[in-house]
């Protein structure tokens, strides 16, 4: 029996390829949708690299309705997993528009297509900046979203469409995915972080100092009432995060209706915490200095996690330290990316086992139309 094809938009990004890599170790046939305008290619090599098996690449946009169509008829597929879209806070201050445009409406457009196709089977990358920053942490998924930036109302307004789809439409099943801070890369050393310029997220970063290419990292704040006074966040590692969408495909494909849960692991880190943990993943010492507070960052940010526990059966399994351990071990092998050959160690790795939890893909495609199934 052929593996069911899952349609994952965005696949060659940072979160997509490794969620390749999980879907393959369950069972599945990733078909990968992207423009490649902000990952790479390559990284799809390095899928193969782990997996034994690369995803077919189609290189469009999720707002291109005639491609979608295209893509639908020349790859049958059973569900989507939605990953591609624009996700950087201060670019969507500035281009809010642009945002508008490739989240919300191109959100709008594949649905569209999706269902053009009869494929009613959805995960949706969304993300915790839908709470907006005035939440008491540990944050549930009853919090009310209170965005304030438009990348944060792009995806608030995702979910809200996503949801008059379900009520309209039972035969839609759906899993919108909030996630928290995903870091780290895969254990093989082949896949993390690639940065387009400097860093905006902090452990690629910190990396980047550890490894002499920027001089020091600047710590926005420390007299924040925390610990040690630096802002705390829920740092959760990509795969986890990835096996997080095989999970909630699943629940998915047999659950008619639209869940929302958080993806984190329940726990806040400060910066201290995570320069500390590089540190020892390293054995390098992170320069650093202390700089005034960002206008709008919250103190501390985590996650209640239980509702992905009761809904989906998942939870985070790998710590601060692995994520430091495995993106140094990215950011060590792969100093230019993918412009370096694949490290020579991965070839002696074993395969990525499926750790998601679920015994088996025979019902997946319940939710799906007969035109894909």
């Amino acid at each position: 029996m052929p593996a069911p094809g899952i349609l994952v938009t965005g696949g060659a990004g940072f979160i997509g390829s490794h969620t390749c890599v999980a879907l393959i170790a369950a069972g599945y046939r990733p078909v990968v949708l992207d423009t490649l305008v902000n990952s790479d290619a390559r990284s799809l090599k390095r899928v193969a690299c782990i997996t034994g098996i690369e995803p077919v690449l189609v290189r469009a946009d999720v707002r291109d309705a005639a491609a979608l169509d295209r893509a639908f008829a020349a790859h049958p597929v059973r569900a989507v997993v939605h990953l591609a879209g624009l996700k950087a806070v201060g670019e969507s201050v500035a281009d809010p528009l642009g945002y508008y445009d490739v989240n919300l409406a191109g959100t709008l457009s594949l649905v569209q297509a999706m269902g053009r196709a009869g494929v009613r089977t959805l995960v949706f990358s969304s993300s915790a900046t839908v709470y907006g920053d005035s939440h008491p942490s540990p944050i549930p998924e009853s919090a009310a979203c209170n965005a304030v930036n438009p990348y944060g109302r792009t995806k608030a307004m995702v979910e809200s469409v996503l949801a008059d789809l379900s009520r309209s439409d039972g035969r839609w099943g759906i899993a919108c995915l909030r996630y928290f801070n995903p870091v780290g890369a895969h254990e093989s050393g082949l896949l993390g972080e690639l940065p387009h310029g400097p860093p905006n997220n902090l452990m690629p970063y910190v990396a980047q100092v550890a490894a002499g290419e920027r001089d020091c990292l600047v710590v926005h704040g420390a007299d924040y009432d925390t610990a040690d006074g630096t802002g705390v966040r829920d740092y959760v590692h990509v795969m986890d995060v990835a096996e997080g969408h095989v999970a909630a495909l699943r629940h998915a494909a047999c659950r008619p209706g639209v869940l929302m849960t958080n993806l984190g692991t329940g726990h806040g880190a400060s910066v201290l915490d995570v320069v500390s943990a590089f540190e020892r993943a390293s054995g390098r010492r992170i320069a650093l200095r202390i700089g005034p507070r960002r206008p709008g960052d919250a103190p501390a940010y985590w996650a209640d996690a239980r509702g992905a526990f009761l809904a989906l059966g998942w939870r985070a399994r790998r710590d601060l330290d692995q994520m430091c351990a495995d993106s140094w071990r990215w950011q060590a092998a792969n100093p230019h990316g993918f412009d370096d050959p694949a490290p020579a160690f991965a070839a002696n790795l074993p395969r990525f086992q499926d750790n998601s939890g679920a015994d088996t893909d025979a019902n997946i495609n319940s939710n799906v139309g007969h035109s894909h199934a």
